[in-house]
């Protein structure tokens, strides 16, 4: 009877080892969760890096306009779209690289002539590489205010985000 008594709590030791399925299912079930979690909040991730980037481009010419204005009198480039685009390929590159949005296009320039700043024209994402000037407007946060005038000593430079809205400096 000893003997048999031994043998029956061995039996049961061996059946009370390793998992239950219902436990290996939830393990899996939690894993995939945190992955989905992940995979959704990559996309939102990335899109904000790619605007902290344009912000930073954004100064980066805000900085190089304030240096053309002080070897120039005050003057801006031409307020065409073509000399802020002969701009960027001049004064705007570091070790011989593109004045590029994150998207891999380079810059295009975009000079707004005519009318009132106060409602900013309206950006599509096929146009993600556009840096719109508002020559002689001024910015109010992410307002652009003023009136546009081609000879104007300042600049309002906007450049739409992809995560929604823009960024306007001045130069």
């Amino acid at each position: 009877m000893k003997g048999g008594k031994i043998l029956m709590n061995k039996v049961q030791k061996q059946q009370d080892e390793g998992f239950t399925i219902i436990e290996v299912v939830l393990v899996l079930a939690i894993a995939a969760l945190i992955m989905l979690m992940v995979f959704i909040a990559l996309p939102a991730l990335q899109r904000n890096q790619r605007d902290s980037a344009r912000q930073n481009d954004v100064s980066r010419l805000q900085s190089a306009l304030t240096n053309h204005k002080g070897r120039n009198r005050g003057q801006l480039p031409q307020a065409n779209s073509g000399a802020y685009n002969n701009f960027f390929g001049s004064s705007l590159r570091i070790n011989n690289d593109a004045f590029a949005d994150p998207s891999g296009e380079n810059y295009d320039a975009q000079v707004i002539r005519t009318g009132s700043a106060s409602q900013p024209q309206e950006f599509s994402a096929d146009r993600a590489n556009h840096i719109y000037f508002y020559p002689g407007a001024s910015c109010d946060g992410e307002n652009v205010t003023g009136n546009i005038s081609t000879n104007a000593r300042k600049v309002a430079i906007v450049k739409p985000l992809e995560g929604g809205g823009f960024h306007c400096t001045e130069a």
